[in-house]
């Protein structure tokens, strides 16, 4: 059996006129893709994503203190995103260009790519891994993977979001292969233990270079920063003739899984399971003298000697722990210092990084992004045990999201946040869950900022409740974009599939509906039926799922 489209509508993407398909590079082997033109609605969509964007209404104004679920129903305007739909992006597999360089499964994905491009989807994110591209030696990037991917998605008629992933690949939810950072980094970090994150334990975290050492020069005579700015300017000129174009996004990573956070929660040999609080992340020596030299500046000498003894452990519940329990440390005059000092590392660590970004990719067309964590546990608790852990001083009385989204609005950047998909009802009791409410107070941070907010989901997912929330989130908060997580051979079959192509159709239409009829008789919309493999072509979906 397989899968077919029948439809009256054709919901193909066109060429940019731009596009290298009418100018094809002489590398470029020749296209067996036929692309046929969309209809005037989508060519519209993607003229309007092209224009300047209009400008916000003024956010109404935020209470002193911040009490969850009240200020955000004050700042839930919104409406519908100005261009009349939201463009869906699909994750690709971690490992589509491989450990050496290489484009994984190259005959699937193509024909993944065109599936996609017939469901009316936008483009797709892939993570530009830095332990792929400069694994041969401190400035010695190869690129050539990646162009040739470049080249499969533009033939495909698609764009793409590109990740700067300055992390590891492996010991996190999803992560299904193992990518580490390039080999001379691991070998600076076996001379010097302390340029990655540290616990109370003394356990040492190799997914990200620790931010304590972002100015120094510990990466080969260059600092963290300097070595990231070098490898996305490398990428800038590798890529010039298709930023803006091809390449309408660049998302820039800023710690563990591409997230603006610290590696408070790492799965890997068991450390952490959920909804445990996590532990803070501050014990190499490099954090541990920004800490000390914050409390000779406020007069405490005595607090800059070591985190919060009383924080607990990574499984551990907040009322657990003298820190985090309803009246715990977290809410004294030390709680609030060493709050403000650990997330206010976080942010200075953004700013560098967006800053040297912001710098080489401006004037290109590309959209920058960056991505915080939907950390939804505990959230109905008052101190946010697993938000402050992660960098994210976050409390009933204290919003940890504005600052965040203050940052990303300086360097013009898209705020994108995950859980999207997550509904408060779903989530179990014992975890003091509220991902809604979570997402409405970035929604109202990012109003406040006039800061562009895109969407992700946290968990491959693909039931109908699962889509008709994200799409009811994006048309409430007006999202710049939504990229689903992610491309497998469980989403291009049967109904997983179904659901999927009237998710991207409600998306385009602004979250006008939320799912497609059962049977489709007039054909006007698309439909996805079984037919007999021996009667009827494959379709382009049914070969993915079978190639992947």
């Amino acid at each position: 059996m397989a899968l077919t489209l029948r439809s009256s509508t054709s919901f193909l993407a066109p060429l940019d006129p731009c596009s290298k398909l009418l100018h094809r590079p002489e590398d470029a082997p020749p296209s067996s893709v036929a692309v046929p033109q969309a209809p005037a609605r989508l060519r519209a969509l993607r003229a309007a994503a092209q224009a300047p964007p209009a400008p916000m209404e003024a956010p109404a104004p935020i209470p002193a203190e911040l009490l969850h679920g009240q200020v955000q129903q004050a700042n839930a305007g919104g409406g519908r995103p100005s261009r009349g739909g939201v463009p869906v992006f699909v994750m690709l597999p971690l490992d589509t260009v491989g450990p050496r360089g290489q484009v994984s499964r190259a005959r699937a994905l193509a024909v993944s790519l065109m599936a996609l491009r017939s469901a009316g989807v936008e483009g797709v994110m892939v993570d530009v891994w830095w332990g792929v591209v400069e694994r041969d030696g401190p400035g010695r990037y190869d690129w050539e993977g990646y162009a040739e991917l470049v080249r499969m998605v533009e033939r495909a008629g698609l764009r793409l979001q590109m990740v700067m992933s300055f992390h590891q690949c492996g010991g996190n939810v999803g992560d299904s292969c193992n990518i580490p950072l390039p080999p001379w980094v691991l070998e600076e970090v076996s001379a010097d233990p302390d340029i990655v994150y540290t616990d109370r334990s003394g356990r040492r975290n190799p997914e990200y270079i620790s931010l304590g050492c972002d100015t120094l020069p510990v990466l080969k005579g260059r600092t963290p920063v300097q070595v990231y700015s070098d490898y996305m300017r490398s990428f800038r000129d590798r890529f010039a003739g298709y930023l803006g174009t091809v390449i309408a996004e660049v998302q820039v990573g800023l710690g563990p899984c591409g997230e603006l956070r610290y590696p408070s929660y790492p799965e890997a040999n068991g450390t952490w399971s959920f909804p445990g609080i996590g532990e803070f992340q501050c014990y190499d020596k490099y954090m541990r003298a920004s800490l000390q030299a914050a409390a000779v500046a406020a007069g405490h000498e005595n607090w800059g000697t070591s985190g919060p003894h009383d924080a607990g452990e990574y499984k551990q519940f907040p009322e657990e722990t003298g820190f985090f329990r309803r009246d715990g440390t977290w809410s004294t005059e030390y709680g609030h210092f060493f709050l403000r000092w650990y997330s206010g590392m976080l942010l200075e660590h953004g700013d560098r990084v967006l800053a040297a970004a912001e710098a080489i990719f401006g004037g290109t067309g590309v959209t920058l992004s960056a991505k915080v964590a939907g950390i939804h546990w505990h959230y109905r608790t008052r101190s946010h045990a697993a938000e402050l852990t992660a960098g994210y001083y976050n409390t009933r009385h204290h919003d940890g999201y504005e600052p965040i989204a203050q940052m990303l609005a300086r360097h013009g950047t898209v705020l994108n946040f995950t859980c999207m998909e997550m509904k408060d009802e779903q989530q179990p009791g014992h975890a003091g869950c509220s991902p809604e409410l979570l997402v409405q107070q970035v929604r109202a941070a990012a109003r406040a900022a006039r800061v562009e907010l895109a969407g992700e989901n946290a968990l491959e997912r693909y039931d109908e409740q699962a889509f008709a929330q994200v799409a009811a989130t994006a048309e409430a908060a007006g999202l710049s974009a939504f990229t689903y997580l992610r491309m497998n051979r469980n989403l291009f079959e049967g109904d997983n599939w179904r659901r999927f192509v009237a998710f991207v159709k409600t998306m385009a239409d602004g979250g006008a509906r939320t799912a497609l009829p059962r049977c489709d008789t007039g054909q006007s919309d698309l439909y996805v039926g079984f037919v007999d493999a021996a009667k009827e072509q494959r379709a382009p979906e049914s070969e993915a799922a079978a190639a992947l």
